[in-house]
C-alpha cells in the first residue's frame, strides 16, 4: 500500500533555511564564474585561491549588511534608503580594497596598488554588492506583502463568518419568541400533554441548531429532517391548516448547504399563507439534481404577492433578503436565488446551489 504523499513545503515557509541556501548558491555561483573567467583569460589555476578569497569577503560582507538591512526595515523609508545606500558604498570600498591587495599579492608581489585599481574594483563590487541588496530587499518586501495578504485573506474569512453567523442567528429569535408563545398559550389553557409534546420538539430542533455550528453546512436529508421537527411543533398551532409536503430526489438529498438555510422559507410560508388563510395552506418542499446543481424550491398556496402582505420581511426584520444574504455569503456567484409568484398561485421560492457532497464549514 503506497504512502500518501506530504505536499512539498513553500521554499520560503522557512525563511531562514530559505537565507541560507540562497546566500551559499549565490556566492558558489559568483565563486565559480570568477574562477571560470580567470582561467579563461588565462590568469592560471592561482586565480583561485584570489577568487576564494574574493567569495568569501562577499559572502562576510553581506551577512553584514543583511542583519543591518533586517533592522533597517523597521525603521521610516528615509533612513532605510539613506543607511542602505551609505552601508553599500562602505562594503564596496572594503571589498575593492582586499581584492586589490590579494590579487596584488598573488600575482605582483612587492608592488603596491594605485588608485585607478581600486576605482575599477570598487565599481564592479558596487554592482554586485547592489545587485544582492536590491535581491535582499526585494525578496523580504514581497514575503511582506505576501503575509499582510495571508493576514487580509484570514480576517476577510472571519468577517465572512461573522457575518454569516450572525444572518443565522437572526433566525432564532423570532422561532423561539412564536414557540414559547404557544407553549405558553397551552399551559394557560391546562393542554400540557401538547404543552409537553411542544416543548419536546422544540428541545429537538434546539439541539440541532447547538450542535451545527453556524458556519457549517449539513446534508439536505439533515435540513429536510430538522424541518420536519420544525413543522410538528407548528402543526400544533395550526392543525389542519397547515400541509406539509415533501419531494426529495434521492440523488439530491446527500448535497450539503447551510443550516437552516429552508426554515425561514417555510416560516414565512406559515405566516403568509397558513395564518392569513382560514383553510390555511399546503406548503411543498422540494428538491432535484439538474445536472451538478441541486435545485430547492418551497411553495405554498397562499394569497401570493399582495399590497397588503408584502413577502420582503419578517416581524423581526428577517426575510428573504438573509437568506439570499447567506447565500451569497456561502457560495458567491455560484448561487440562484429566485422568489416569485407560484405558477398556479401562492408564492415560490427557488434556490439552486452546486451539487456538494464533501462537508466543510462555510469561510
Amino acid at each position: 500500500m503506497a504512502r500518501p504523499t506530504r505536499p512539498p513545503r513553500p521554499f520560503f515557509d522557512d525563511k531562514n533555511r530559505a537565507f541560507w541556501l540562497l546566500q551559499s548558491a549565490g556566492w558558489l555561483g559568483y565563486f565559480l564564474l570568477r574562477s571560470l573567467g580567470g582561467v579563461a583569460n588565462n590568469m592560471g589555476l592561482l586565480f583561485i585561491v584570489p577568487s576564494a578569497l574574493a567569495t568569501a569577503t562577499g559572502y562576510s560582507l553581506t551577512l553584514l549588511m543583511g542583519a543591518m538591512f533586517r533592522k533597517l526595515m523597521t525603521v521610516k523609508p528615509f533612513w532605510t534608503w539613506s543607511i542602505s545606500i551609505m552601508l553599500l558604498l562602505f562594503a564596496s570600498a572594503a571589498f575593492s580594497t582586499i581584492e586589490v591587495w590579494s590579487n596584488a599579492t598573488f600575482y605582483h608581489p612587492g608592488t603596491r596598488p594605485e588608485g585607478a585599481q581600486f576605482l575599477g574594483a570598487i565599481l564592479l563590487d558596487f554592482a554586485v554588492l547592489g545587485a544582492w541588496s536590491a535581491l535582499y530587499y526585494a525578496i523580504n518586501f514581497y514575503l511582506k506583502l505576501e503575509q499582510q495578504n495571508d493576514q487580509l485573506q484570514r480576517l476577510e474569512g472571519q468577517a465572512s463568518a461573522a457575518q454569516l453567523a450572525m444572518l443565522r442567528y437572526q433566525l432564532n429569535p423570532h422561532f423561539l419568541f412564536n414557540t414559547l408563545n404557544s407553549i405558553s398559550t397551552l399551559v394557560l389553557l391546562k393542554q400540557t400533554e401538547r404543552a409537553n409534546f411542544m416543548l419536546s420538539r422544540l428541545s429537538g430542533f434546539l439541539r440541532y441548531t447547538l450542535v451545527n455550528e453556524p458556519t457549517a453546512q449539513v446534508t439536505l436529508a439533515q435540513e429536510v429532517e430538522t424541518l420536519k421537527l420544525y413543522l410538528e411543533i407548528e402543526k400544533m398551532r395550526f392543525e389542519e391548516r397547515l400541509r406539509p409536503h415533501f419531494d426529495i430526489e434521492p440523488a439530491a438529498a446527500g448535497t450539503r448547504i447551510p443550516s437552516l438555510l429552508l426554515q425561514p422559507l417555510v416560516e414565512n410560508a406559515i405566516k403568509y399563507a397558513v395564518t392569513p388563510q382560514e383553510q390555511g395552506a399546503d406548503i411543498a418542499v422540494s428538491a432535484r439534481l439538474v445536472g451538478d446543481r441541486v435545485q430547492i424550491s418551497v411553495t405554498d398556496t397562499g394569497p401570493g404577492l399582495n399590497e397588503v402582505q408584502p413577502r420582503t420581511t419578517f416581524s423581526t426584520g428577517v426575510g428573504l433578503a438573509n437568506i439570499r444574504d447567506r447565500l451569497v455569503q456561502a457560495y458567491g456567484p455560484r448561487q440562484r436565488f429566485e422568489a416569485q409568484p407560484g405558477t398556479a398561485g401562492g408564492f415560490a421560492v427557488t434556490i439552486e446551489v452546486p451539487y456538494d457532497t464533501e462537508p466543510k464549514e462555510l469561510a
